[in-house]
C-alpha cells in the first residue's frame, strides 16, 4: 500500500469540498484551519471545469 501523508489528505479533502460547492467557512472547519485564506489559497485546488461553470453562471446573470 502506498504511503500518503496527512498533508496530502488535507489538501485532497479541501479540494473535494470546494469542487462540491461547499461554502468556504465549512470547508475551513473540516481540516481545522484557523483562516479561510489558508484553506482556499493553499489547500484547495479548483478544477478548470469548475471555473468554467462559475463563469458561465456569472454570464447568465448579465444576459
Amino acid at each position: 500500500m502506498r504511503e500518503i501523508s496527512v498533508h496530502t489528505t488535507r489538501r485532497t479533502c479541501a479540494s473535494l469540498l470546494v469542487a462540491l460547492d461547499v461554502g468556504p467557512r465549512v470547508t475551513m472547519k473540516i481540516p481545522r484551519h484557523s483562516q479561510i485564506a489558508v484553506t482556499m489559497n493553499i489547500y484547495s485546488e479548483v478544477a478548470s471545469e469548475a471555473t468554467e461553470r462559475a463563469l458561465n453562471r456569472l454570464d447568465e446573470q448579465f444576459l
